[in-house]
């Protein structure tokens, strides 16, 4: 997966299509990432001692990772393509710009 913890998106498909944000979670082997605040659910909470309250709470739900794109900071949403440095590390590139992503 081209897309890591921490990562800026953009919601590409679906209700948020549109909305940006930093991936909270990556899920690789269901192909899935959690992305703050975007496709968010209810959902019902019980009570577990004194520190967490009972209630009906939004819970951040996975979105697929195919419907997600990783923002550049002088691009925008753009495509990756894999570079090298000159040591030999791999790094993540952006397909306009050539800059690391």
């Amino acid at each position: 997966m081209a897309i890591r913890e921490g990562d800026r998106v953009v919601v590409i498909a679906g209700k948020d299509v549109g909305r940006e944000s930093r991936v909270a979670r990556v899920l690789p082997d269901r192909g899935r990432v959690i992305v703050e605040g975007i496709n968010t659910a209810k959902r019902h909470q019980k009570a577990r001692g004194r520190e967490l309250q009972a209630g009906i709470v939004d819970k951040d739900m996975p979105i697929d990772v195919s419907n997600v794109m990783l923002v550049c900071d002088d691009c925008g949403p753009v495509r990756t393509g894999v570079g090298r440095s000159d040591t030999g590390r791999k790094f993540r590139r952006c397909v306009k710009c050539d800059g690391e992503v």
